[in-house]
């Protein structure tokens, strides 16, 4: 039962990396060409989704080679790998937001970007599901880590569609940046929260 859940969690992970690759590359170039400053900084975030289930996908095969030895190192690794994917995640954050204000940014409703958002959601909520299922079921901290990762990522699509539609509608445009500072609370907040836990698993050991 416990391997058939690794390896369905290592075929998530690897999912979730060759999606967001293919979604991060997209959505800078199309940022790129269409001035989009929401859209490229929604790519390079793609970009950390991706280094966070790698992490994920290193501990997954540490564990699948070495089946008797003890799971913490292998976590804790892949706890620490998520965190500073948390806090890359966190600056990005803040410095898109701060972008935003200074530079009189307006989210752009284009149909690319709502596309972009609505796929993402979508994706996202059906692979955050199944990471907290298999996680929790088998009682792996980095990955319950990397969903709550996913989730910021899902609440990040939300936020691009959300602020689009209401600047096209009411011409306020900071919508987008306010959610941007209200996600770096969460962000850092689960961040510090696998530093600890890794913290607590080496001195366990």
């Amino acid at each position: 039962m416990e391997t058939k859940l690794y390896s369905k969690a290592l075929q998530i992970a690897q999912f979730v990396v060759v999606y967001n690759i293919i979604e991060g590359i997209i959505s800078i170039i199309i940022g790129y060409q269409n001035e989009s400053l929401t859209l490229i900084g929604f790519g390079a975030d793609s970009v950390i989704e991706v280094a966070s289930n790698l992490g994920v996908v290193y501990m997954i095969k540490r564990i699948q080679r070495n089946p008797n030895s003890d799971k913490s190192n292998f976590e804790i690794s892949a706890l620490k790998i998520t965190g500073w994917g948390f806090y890359l995640l966190s600056f990005s954050l803040l410095l898109g937001g701060i972008l935003t204000i200074y530079q009189k940014h307006k989210p752009e409703f284009t149909p690319f970007g709502v596309l972009v958002s609505v796929v993402s959601i979508l994706v996202m909520v059906f692979v955050s599901y199944n990471q907290l299922r298999i996680g929790r079921t088998l009682q792996s901290e980095p990955i319950i880590a990397d969903a709550k990762c996913t989730i910021v990522c899902i609440y990040m699509s939300l936020v691009l569609l959300v602020s689009s539609a209401i600047y096209y509608f009411t011409g306020f445009g900071y919508t987008d940046a306010l959610g941007a500072f209200g996600l770096l609370y969460f962000s850092v907040k689960e961040g510090k929260e696998c530093f600890e836990k890794a913290y607590k698993k080496s001195n366990c050991n």
